[in-house]
């Protein structure tokens, strides 16, 4: 199967810098700028996260389309640290201990990476295996992308390694192997 894994178009809070997990906000005229000349036709179906960023990102790179939102692709919640940037976190030692761990430490108050990367990779497994279709498109954030690929990249590369800029992604290849799922050939895209 073909996948794109597309992370959604800048909002004012990623223009910013700012952890934007929960925060439901849609996209700077800038992200929309991006996205608009942007028409990716050859899928069967198109999955997204359910929040306004990614459905608005969802209109603008696969029109025509209808959206399934999955509930579980949604973005980290970064618990006390949402929609606050570097500046407002510099003297936090909850933040310190966050850099420190290199991500490892939980948010105060929201989800731990790992928890965070089970979600995402639990939802990613359900699709993928219910998927009939030849070719499928998501929209999601950069962490869901950045969770997919660290568990099912091959040859694999870390979590960190999958970082993306908003409206970028990635193409590749699903296989199916006695039930373990593989991604293969990825290549980055930017639209």
């Amino acid at each position: 199967m073909r996948l794109y894994l597309i992370r959604h178009g800048e909002t004012k809070g990623n223009s910013e810098g700012r952890y934007v997990g929960v925060t439901d906000e849609g996209l700077t005229e800038k992200g929309r700028e991006k996205l608009k000349n942007t028409d990716i036709k050859n899928v069967d179906r198109v999955y997204i996260s359910p929040l306004k960023r990614c459905r608005e990102s969802a209109e603008l790179i696969f029109k025509n389309y209808e959206y399934v939102a999955v509930d579980d692709f949604r973005e980290c919640d970064f618990g006390d640290f949402e929609y606050l940037n570097y500046e407002d976190l510099k003297y936090n030692k909850d933040y310190q201990k966050f850099i420190d761990s290199m991500g490892e430490y939980p948010f105060p108050r929201g989800e731990d990476r790992k928890s965070f990367c089970k979600r995402c990779c639990d939802a990613f497994e359900k699709v993928i295996f219910n998927e009939k279709s030849n070719s499928v498109g998501m929209v999601v954030h950069g962490g869901t992308i950045m969770a997919v690929l660290d568990k099912y990249s091959y040859p694999h590369k870390d979590y960190y390694e999958w970082q993306c800029k908003n409206g970028c992604g990635f193409v590749c290849e699903v296989e199916i192997e006695n039930s373990n799922i593989y991604i293969k050939d990825i290549k980055m895209i930017g639209l």
